[in-house]
């Protein structure tokens, strides 16, 4: 079975809609919404959505406070786990990513031998679309950056639309993953390339958002900056429940 992890914080204009747009996809997927205490309401729409039409197969963890999203997809593997789930995807709530493009990347791990499948914006095939210049510079520049000092082959490195195979997430060491914006995205491919899995690319086109506001910030973007130096001389933790 596989599980869409999908963080919110302040998505009442976007959650019914990309839970819908997942179960109506022809693929069976379970979704979990990761709620960091929401004060618009979130975590309201999709209890009354789990009431009305998705009982058993759409789940909610709430959690107080705005805790960071590397947090927050943690707490869904956690728990994901504890529930013998098989796929494990992660995925914006603002359509920036297609739910349509799920299945893809769920083929790529299941049917073509990838142990983790990244929908990337910058493999061959893959596109950006409505992002101001200054955000694709920021973004491009980070793949590269990343690139020169992880050596690690992947064209997109910061991308947070990604499928996991649960052996993946058991022998990665959660507890040793420190970040929690780009530098998580960062830090969770490059822990499973350390540790042998195959980390293969599945080209997107991904969209900036039409409603709500981005969570970007200078914060993040340091984070990352600094993250990568730092994982580049850490060791690389094999979960010990796993060994």
């Amino acid at each position: 079975m596989s599980l869409v992890i999908i963080p919110t914080y302040n998505e009442i204009e976007n959650v019914e809609a990309i839970v819908r747009a997942v179960f109506n996809l022809s693929e069976p997927f379970h979704v979990l919404i990761v709620d960091d205490g929401s004060p618009d309401g979130t975590a309201d729409v999709v209890r009354r959505l789990q009431t009305e039409e998705f009982q058993g197969k759409l789940h909610l963890l709430e959690r107080k406070g705005k805790l960071g999203l590397g947090t927050a997809y943690i707490a869904g593997f956690r728990w994901g786990l504890e529930r013998n789930y098989e796929y494990f995807f992660e995925m914006d709530a603002d359509f920036s990513h297609n739910p349509n493009d799920l299945p893809r990347l769920l083929a790529k791990c299941r049917d073509e031998g990838a142990d983790v499948a990244v929908g990337s914006r910058y493999c061959s095939g893959g596109h950006v679309e409505n992002w101001p210049a200054d955000r694709i510079i920021l973004s491009r520049g980070a793949s590269i950056y990343t690139a020169l000092i992880l050596w690690m082959h992947v064209a997109d490195p910061t991308a947070g639309f990604i499928c996991y195979r649960r052996k993946v997430l058991e022998n990665i060491d959660l507890d040793n993953i420190r970040f929690i914006g780009y530098a998580f995205q960062i830090e969770m491919k490059y822990t499973a390339y350390r540790l042998g899995f195959k980390v293969k690319e599945v080209p997107i086109t991904f969209k900036d958002r039409e409603k709500g506001q981005s969570k970007m910030s200078l914060k993040i973007i340091r984070e990352a900056m600094l993250g990568v130096l730092q994982m580049r001389f850490r060791k690389v933790r094999r979960s010990v429940s796993a060994t």
